[in-house]
C-alpha cells in the first residue's frame, strides 16, 4: 500500500485514511494562474507516527521524515526548473502533519506538463500511465478540470475498512477566475457571492466510490472585477 514515489502528497496519502484535502486554482483571462494544493493528516497524526515508526508496511519501506524532507527539496527543485513554472513552495509541518503547495503558471498546459515532467524524473519510473491524463482544459472562457487520475489512483489504494474514516476525510475544489461566472455543470458545486468562483466538496469515501464527483465545466461571463 505504501508506495514510496517521491512526490510529497502521494506518500501521505498512503499514510492514513482520515485525510482532507483542498485543490485550489486560480486563473486569470490569459491562462496564467496559481495552483495551491493542502494536505490535511492533523485528525490522524496519532496513525501516522505510528506507522512513520515502522521499518515497512505490507512489504513496502517507510520513509523516515528526514527521506521525506528530502523529497521535498527535490520535487521543489524539480518542479521550479520545469518550463512555465515559477514561485514553488511547500510548507512543512511535521507536528499536524500539514503540508501546503503552491506554484504560479503561465497557463494550465505549462502546469501539468510541469506537475507530469517532475513526478516522472522524481519517480524514476519507465512508465506511469496516470499521467497522459490531462485534468484540466482551458479555451478562455471555459475551463473543463477534474482531478489527476494519479491523485485517483493513490485516493483507491486507501483502505475501506474503516468506512467511516474514509466519510470523515474530504476533498475540496475551489476554482478562482477575475471574471464573473456565468454558468457551471456539475450541481453539487457552489458558487461565491462574487460570483468570481466555484467550489464543489465531498468526502473520501464517495470520491473513492466515484471519482468523476468533482468533475466540472465553468462558463465564464464578459465582466471583469
Amino acid at each position: 500500500m505504501l508506495k514510496f514515489i517521491p512526490f510529497l502528497f502521494f506518500i501521505l496519502f498512503s499514510l492514513s485514511s482520515c485525510i482532507e484535502i483542498v485543490d485550489d486554482l486560480s486563473l486569470k483571462s490569459d491562462g496564467s494562474g496559481t495552483f495551491k494544493y493542502t494536505v490535511n493528516l492533523s485528525s490522524s497524526k496519532i496513525k501516522v507516527n505510528s506507522i512513520l515508526a515502522l521499518d515497512s508496511i505490507d512489504g513496502k519501506r517507510v520513509p523516515n521524515i528526514d527521506e521525506i524532507r528530502q523529497k521535498i527539496e527535490q520535487f521543489v527543485k524539480t518542479l521550479d526548473a520545469q518550463y512555465g513554472i515559477s514561485n514553488v513552495k511547500v510548507e512543512e509541518n511535521y507536528t499536524d502533519f500539514i503540508f501546503k503547495f503552491q506554484c504560479d503558471f503561465t497557463s494550465v498546459l505549462t502546469l501539468q506538463d510541469g506537475l507530469k515532467q517532475s513526478i516522472f524524473i522524481l519517480s524514476k519510473e519507465k512508465s506511469i500511465p496516470q499521467l497522459d491524463h490531462n485534468w484540466l482544459s482551458w479555451d478562455g472562457n471555459k475551463l473543463v478540470r477534474s482531478i489527476p487520475e494519479i491523485t485517483g489512483k493513490k485516493i483507491n489504494e486507501i483502505n475501506n475498512s474503516d468506512i467511516e474514516l474514509l466519510k470523515k476525510g474530504s476533498y475540496t475544489s475551489i476554482t478562482r477566475f477575475d471574471k464573473t461566472i456565468d454558468k457551471f455543470e456539475n450541481q453539487a458545486a457552489q458558487l461565491s457571492k462574487s460570483k468570481m468562483a466555484v467550489m464543489v466538496k465531498t468526502d473520501t469515501y464517495r470520491l473513492k466510490e466515484n471519482q468523476d464527483i468533482l468533475e466540472n465545466t465553468i462558463y465564464l461571463g464578459l465582466s471583469k472585477n
